[in-house]
Parts: structure tokens; sequence; C-alpha cells
């Protein structure tokens, strides 16, 4: 093959330069952009180039700046991209060096950067000279984050937390699965082992394709389906009693995880989400799951079930910044100025969810953030601006029962819930979030 013309780094190549240029969300980019090439072995390359390069792109950026003689002008992207894609295969992947190099240097042709091939060739071949030096800043794990992410993390984890964040998030994460019933029977059927409730984990690198093509996704068995969420994801339904009457309002419920939880744990589902493309995903999900739910489109900033509600979920839109194992495209795509924003958000959605908590009822507030602004600090206001609310504090013995071993550590002082993705490393980690539950007196 014409390495100027191969379609596994082209496929790799447009990917990141829609996420890093046009701000498009690596899920929505990545499988048309895959569906677009016809052999498995260049959707496997190009995925993993894709996802490599944004795992360590602080240090992949950082590295290339070394390597030039003067800066590149900030609207040459792309050249910067094809950089970054020749040292993530010469550091970080298993590519031959001369294919590292002569296929970064033939690329400039089909992208139309043909006056840079001299500048590409000579930046390669000098990191393949000072090889040691480069492994070296890539090693460093915070090096990989962009500099506000990393600053935020140690100042609020510590240096030792916050580096072994980074680290995780470097790895390969395992696929967890939820499934509605039969969790041994499942466990078999995908090469899985069970953890803690209905969850399944199929170990990293288990096999790559869509999620689709696994057994028994689309046609399940008598015994329900499954879903894919990760285990600290499935935590927050475990952390909600589910009231006599069995009614749980579900707030910003698509796609619809932990709706599929809640109707398959035998309660009465009210989901509400503002978004109609987001609610035919988690309508088909149902169907799929054969479960049911009371499905509102209606921003659930404002809406109102008809009566209080004795449970009530509420999952809020959030930076995401605990979800970069599966997401790194977030590091790259979000700033400190959408977290301020977001808060907003969220600071609304929990003042009309606790509205409709009635006297005894229970509210859990989800985020899969690491972020302060979006978690104990959204707490602390509606718990000052609401003195008939209350903490409920989780303890650590029905924290352990509920996840997948000793979970001390992601307890905080006031009894929430802080994962972090280096929490369980020795059983493949897990994502981060923050969970909270709170009770209205009465």
């Amino acid at each position: 093959m014409n390495p100027g013309h191969d379609p596994a780094r082209l496929c790799a190549h447009a990917v990141l330069v829609d996420i890093l240029h046009r701000r498009l969300p690596l899920d929505v980019t990545l499988p048309p952009r895959l569906d677009g090439l016809a052999d498995a072995r260049d959707r496997r390359f190009a995925h993993r180039l894709a996802l490599t390069v944004l795992r360590h792109r602080g240090a992949l950026r950082t590295a290339a700046a070394s390597l030039l003689d003067r800066p590149l002008p900030a609207r040459d992207l792309r050249v910067q991209v094809l950089l970054e894609c020749g040292l993530a295969q010469l550091l970080l992947l298993d590519v031959p060096d001369h294919a590292a190099v002569d296929s970064s240097v033939a690329l400039a042709g089909p992208l139309r950067l043909g006056r840079y091939r001299a500048l590409v060739n000579a930046v390669l071949r000098r990191a393949l000279r000072e090889r040691g030096r480069l492994q070296a800043m890539l090693d460093a794990p915070l090096s990989a984050l962009p500099d506000w992410l990393a600053g935020r993390w140690t100042e609020r984890f510590g240096p030792d937390v916050a580096r072994d964040i980074a680290r995780a998030l470097r790895a390969e994460p395992p696929l967890d699965i939820s499934v509605a019933r039969d969790p041994a029977g499942w466990a078999a059927r995908l090469d899985g082992a069970i953890l803690a409730g209905n969850t399944v984990r199929r170990p990293a690198g288990s096999g790559a394709g869509p999620v689709a093509d696994l057994d028994g996704y689309e046609d399940g068995h008598e015994d329900g389906g499954w879903w894919v969420q990760d285990a600290a994801a499935a935590l927050p339904v475990r952390l909600l009693p589910i009231p006599d009457d069995g009614l749980v309002l579900d707030l910003c419920a698509a796609p619809g995880g932990k709706t599929a939880q809640l109707a398959a744990a035998g309660a009465r589902v009210v989901a509400v989400d503002r978004s109609a493309q987001r609610l035919t995903r988690l309508r088909e999900n149902l169907r799929r799951l054969r479960l049911e739910a009371t499905i509102v489109e209606a921003d659930a900033a404002a809406w109102r079930n008809d009566a209080p509600a004795g449970a009530i979920l509420l999952d809020a839109p959030c930076s995401a910044t605990g979800t970069l194992r599966r997401r790194p495209d977030i590091a790259w795509t979000k700033t400190e100025a959408d977290i301020a924003a977001l808060a907003r958000v969220q600071a609304a959605l929990l003042a009309n969810a606790a509205a409709q908590l009635r006297p005894g009822g229970y509210l859990v507030y989800a985020v899969c953030s690491l972020e302060a602004e979006e978690g104990p600090a959204r707490i602390a206001r509606l718990l000052a601006e609401d003195p008939a609310l209350e903490r409920a504090p989780v303890d650590a013995p029905a924290l352990d029962r509920m996840a997948l071993g000793p979970m001390a550590p992601a307890l905080t002082a006031e009894g929430d819930v802080q994962t972090l993705p280096c929490h369980l490393a020795t059983q493949g980690g897990i994502d981060g979030f923050f969970i909270a539950r709170i009770r209205r007196r009465g």
C-alpha cells in the first residue's frame, strides 16, 4: 500500500482534527470515520492511534515543541497533529521506527501539507536520536493532561493522588456491563467476571469491535438483556432507596442506563430529559431490554411531577472529567469556563429536584466529574438554602457491598462518595463520580 494514502492514519488524523479544531466529541466523530474503513485491521489501528494521542497529548505536544527550532504557527494544527501521531507511533505504539517515520512524511501529501515534509522528517528522525529524553517526558503522568486540569487536580487531591489519577487515565479501561438479571449467566456468555450487584466486567483488551456485536446485545434472552455502564455509574441507583409506592423520578435520564437499572429493580420510573434525540436512544434501549418507564420530554430544571416523590435521582449534566479513561477527548474540548457554566445548570436542576421531594424522601445527586464546583460545592449550597434537607451519609460497609471491594478511600468526611479512576486499581479501576444522598426531614 502507498503509505501516503494510508487509510487508517488518515482516519486517525481526521478524528483528531475534528476534536481539537472543530470541538466535536469523540463519540460523534469516531464511529462514522471508522465506518468508512473497509478493513477491520485499519479500523482497530485508527481507533488505537487516535485514543493514544488523546490520552498522552499533553506530553506529545511538549515533546514535539522540544524538537522544533521554532514554534509552529497556531493555525498549523494539522501539522501539529501529524507530528503527534508520528511521535505516538515511535514512543507509545508497537510500530517499527521506519514505518512510523516514512508513513508520517508520506501522509503530508494527501493532507495537502507537502511543504512540511522535510520538517516532519527532521523532527521524527531527531526523536529517534533523543528517544530516552522524550520517553522520560511521557512517563511523567501529569504531563499527559492540559496544564489547567493537572493544576486543578493537584490542588484538590494533592500531588500524589493527582499523579495516580493521571496514571490510571492512560490505561485502556475494562468494559463494564449491567445486566437486568442473571449476572452469572451473562458473565459466562460474555467472557467476563461478576462484580458487585448485576455488573459484569470484561477485561481491557478483550477484543475490539462494536459493543453491539457482543453476544446477546440485541436479542437478549428470557432473563433480559444488558447495557454498558461503568461500575461507578451503577452506584447512584444502588444508593437510592426505592419507596413503598415504587415511584422514582429519574431526571436528566437519557440515554437511560440508570433508568434501566431502576426499572430492572422493580421501580416505577418517570424518566425526564429535554433532548428528543437522546430520549429516542432511551426508548430503544428500554425496548431492547424489555423494560418499561414513563418517558417525559421536558427541562428537568422546570418540570414538576403531579405530586412530590419519595425517591429522585438526578444524574446531572457535567464536565465528565471523571470519565477520561473512556473519553480522553474531554480533556481537550472542555475548559474551566465550561465547568463554571455547568455548575450554574446543576444548581438549578438540584433546586427543582429538591422541591419535589416529599418528607422522608431521598434525593441522590450524581455527576461523573472530579471538579469540586460540580460536586461538594453544589451540595453545600443546596443544604445552606433549604434547612429542611439533610445528608443521608453513606457508610463504608454499605459502599463496599455495593461496589467492587474496599471503597473507604471514596468516602468523604461528610458521607458523600467521590470515586476516582485510580480507586480499585488492581481490579481495573473505575470512573470518577461524585454522589451525594439527601433526605428531606419529615
